[in-house]
């Protein structure tokens, strides 16, 4: 089996003691194992990430209580590049912190929980993490947003997690309800920024606001093109948070970054996006969670493939049977043959398409199961894309529809960016 993984990353030496955080979260093997990338090399390893810029941060947290919004994303590289072949080239942020004295009082985790191995969409709880005995307070379960009682015994928050640019993708829909908890309550927030894997352009159809969900908060395209540390400052300057309210925010910039550059993540940033190839193609497959057709999920190529019962047999000469697995305890069409296309070997390129919807709709033998309408509405963020493809107008046709649209969007965002 050919399995293409991340690249892992070093970016630079943190000259701090970590030696005791070599684990990272709650210290279990096992989720680390599913998680890491291991013992693979980096284009460039000229990109400093935030957290990595300790020396900017550490004097903001000297004598504060600290909250920590975080998943196994938030790390600290740490090794040289003749080191990295031999082991582990980063430490979990927490354990990085603790280590340096730092007082952290508890950690909030987004979807798919503080280690990352939580089904998309499924509620993680609040519990105890087993190494450092720090409480953890779900965003994705009970509460969305941190309450004021959470919050009441910290002086400062900070968040550091790896996002992927696309509008469905909940990150930046918890950054969103983070920054307006802190802001109801006086707590500054610093953000460590972090490269985004598609923030070479800006596409796809804009969110109208009649479909704003937890899958889309913000009139913006599917593809947004920003990193967090961007995002944090449109939310603010757009007025997005409720009453809108300004959150006190400290961006720790990343260096040696532009848009253009490619960037390999060393941690998967959810349990379904493996390696470079799945999240290039997120941004195009990820509207088929919307459908009743499989984006691979149950298998080890998620994002990678497409398929469904109802698929065309003739027409593709792929298929493939979704069963549980890591990530993905009830795929769709589970223990089902699919029919589909396999793009684990394609040269996927850094852009948005709808060829793959098309293809796939067009090639239906029973197309009235092809589409779960509110579902797939409030990934499209608009009703016109589903209307749009059932009417078979072309891809050129469809996007010539949000040309405008992206325009506007795009002279916003010019206002908001930190890096070329």
């Amino acid at each position: 089996m050919h399995f293409k993984v991340f690249k892992n990353t070093v970016l630079l030496f943190v000259m701090v003691a970590i030696s005791c955080a070599g684990k990272g979260g709650n210290g279990t093997v096992k989720n680390e194992q599913v998680n890491e990338i291991p013992k693979q090399v980096q284009d460039d390893d000229k990109i400093i990430v935030g957290a990595n810029r300790t020396q900017v941060y550490l004097p903001l947290l000297k004598g504060k209580r600290v909250g920590v919004v975080a998943n196994q994303t938030s790390v600290i590289f740490r090794m040289t590049r003749d080191e990295r072949q031999e082991a582990k080239g980063y430490n979990h942020l927490v354990d990085s912190l603790l280590a340096l004295n730092v007082n952290i009082k508890k950690v909030f985790s987004p979807e798919h929980g503080f280690r990352g191995t939580a089904d998309a969409g499924e509620n993680v709880k609040d519990g105890i993490d087993i190494k450092t005995q720090l409480p953890i307070f779900s965003l994705h379960g009970t509460h969305k947003k941190p309450t004021a009682e959470q919050l009441d015994d910290l002086d400062i928050m900070i968040f550091d997690i790896q996002d992927v640019g696309v509008r469905f993708y909940t990150y930046i829909s918890t950054l969103h309800y983070v920054m307006e908890a802190c802001a109801e309550n006086n707590v500054p927030l610093i953000i460590l920024d972090r490269p985004n894997p598609n923030g070479n352009y800006v596409d796809g159809p804009t969110l109208e606001k009649q479909h704003q969900s937890f899958l889309g908060m913000h009139t913006i395209p599917l593809v947004h093109g920003m990193t967090i540390g961007e995002y944090a400052k449109m939310i603010n300057g757009e007025g997005w948070l409720k009453d809108a309210a300004k959150c006190n925010i400290t961006i720790v910039e990343m260096q040696h970054y532009n848009h253009d550059k490619t960037y390999s993540l060393p941690v998967r940033p959810s349990p379904n996006l493996p390696n470079d190839q799945s999240i290039a193609l997120y941004p195009s497959l990820g509207l088929f969670e919307g459908t009743n057709i499989n984006a691979g999920r149950g298998t080890e190529f998620q994002f990678q493939r497409y398929g469904a019962p109802f698929l065309d047999a003739p027409h593709y000469t792929f298929s493939y049977t979704p069963q549980p697995n890591f990530g993905s305890k009830y795929p769709k069409h589970q223990d089902v043959l699919c029919y589909g296309e396999d793009l684990s070997e394609v040269k996927a390129e850094r852009r948005f398409t709808l060829e793959y919807i098309i293809d796939a709709y067009k090639n239906s033998t029973d197309k009235s199961k092809v589409f779960n309408t509110t579902n797939f509405t409030k990934h499209a963020g608009t009703e016109k894309l589903q209307q749009q493809i059932q009417s078979g107008m072309s891809e050129e046709a469809i996007r010539a529809s949000w040309q405008d649209d992206l325009k506007a969007f795009k002279k916003i965002r010019s206002s908001y960016l930190i890096y070329d």
